[in-house]
């Protein structure tokens, strides 16, 4: 199969329509985007479509690209996606991005789900039930992963912040979303280094989040092929950035 048939074949699959001709104002640039992505990029690695979704899902959250997050978002439904685990992909987002960028990736979402006809809210995913139960919950997933990296390294704050800073990180990041049900530790963390790769600026935590995610059980070949596939949605720049500062941690034997 040539590549002008690999990308009507993929977007066929994930959006149910042809690949782009001679149509509209531009047809020149949406057939290099679309050769690109889904001719090139969507053939390349392990990866499946369901999982590919979760990871463009997950950079176009980041970046705010709303139009397109729409787009994503019904193909991620094609994709075999279910709305509970691309809920949890957005949601996961707001520790990084902030809640008035996911707030708004929220919104977008939800505008896919109510034009398929999926009925909102969607079923509940927490698990941890009582406050007092996020930090120590928090611990038990953060701890096997990472240490007390955090805790260890904000020593130096002044007072109170010494304390609260690294407690904040582990009652909001992982006793408020990675204790949650939907998505399990393994793709939440994958999804995590492409957010962090897409943010741009974050090296220390994309290959700290690299080594969490292979400590879970992701292989190289699936870090790697998620970083690419995003590379089509954050920039060629921003992968290079993520691979060269992972290097070590992802060269072959």
């Amino acid at each position: 199969m040539d590549r002008r048939d690999r990308t009507e074949e993929k977007m066929q699959e994930l959006f149910h329509t042809h690949a782009a001709g001679n149509e509209g104002n531009d047809p020149e640039f949406m057939q290099i985007l679309q050769g690109f992505i889904f001719g090139d990029v969507c053939y390349t690695g392990s990866l499946d479509n369901r999982m590919r979704e979760l990871v463009t899902i997950t950079v176009l959250t980041t970046l705010s690209t709303l139009p397109q997050l729409k787009a994503h978002v019904q193909a991620g439904l094609n994709a075999g996606c279910t709305p509970v685990e691309i809920r949890e992909a957005v949601y996961q987002c707001a520790p990084f991005i902030g809640f008035p960028k996911t707030l708004n990736a929220i919104d977008t979402m939800n505008q896919v789900f109510q034009q398929q006809g999926i009925t909102l809210p969607l079923p509940e995913q927490k698990t941890v039930l009582e406050d007092q139960e996020r930090f120590a919950r928090g611990r038990e997933l953060q701890a096997p992963i990472y240490g007390t990296e955090i805790a260890d390294r904000y020593t130096w704050l002044p007072g109170e912040f010494a304390e609260a800073v690294p407690r904040f990180l582990t009652e909001l990041c992982f006793g408020d979303f990675s204790t949650r049900s939907g998505l399990d530790t393994k793709t939440r963390e994958l999804l995590i280094v492409v957010l962090l790769a897409s943010l741009g600026g974050a090296d220390v935590q994309v290959k700290s989040h690299v080594a969490g995610a292979l400590k879970v059980g992701n292989t190289r070949e699936e870090i790697v092929c998620a970083l690419v596939h995003a590379s089509g949605y954050m920039g060629i720049p921003r992968l290079f950035n993520s691979l060269n500062v992972s290097k070590e941690l992802l060269a072959q034997d």
